[in-house]
């Protein structure tokens, strides 16, 4: 069993950044990781992910304005996240997944508002 801890969510602005992070209860090292948001009445949808090679992959509206990356020997995962907009606005999980198993963070919540 793995426990994902994810923090640094807050109110921000518009044009201002956050660094949320996900610190997993162990090792992460050959574990793929991801961020995942979802918002008021909207599907959770997946934001970024990063394989155990490091390779990267964000969805098309955060391209250019947010950065994953994992530091495997502290088990955390980071999403940098600039130029933040309304659209932005979500509960951010973290999402592990290692062959058959997969497993779930318990949200921070991100709120970009004046």
């Amino acid at each position: 069993q793995v426990q994902l801890v994810e923090s640094g969510g807050g109110l921000v602005q518009p044009g201002g950044s956050l660094r949320l992070s996900c610190t997993a209860s162990g090792t992460i090292f050959g574990w793929n990781m991801a961020w995942y948001r979802q918002a008021p009445g909207k599907q959770r949808e997946l934001v970024a992910s990063i394989n155990r090679r490091g390779s990267t992959y964000y969805t098309d509206s955060v391209k250019g304005r947010f950065t994953m990356s994992r530091e495997n020997a502290k088990g955390t995962v980071y999403l940098q996240m600039n130029s933040l907009n309304s659209d932005d606005t979500a509960v951010y999980y973290c999402n592990a997944r290692y062959e058959e198993e997969t497993y779930w963070g318990q949200g921070t919540q991100v709120t970009v508002s004046s």
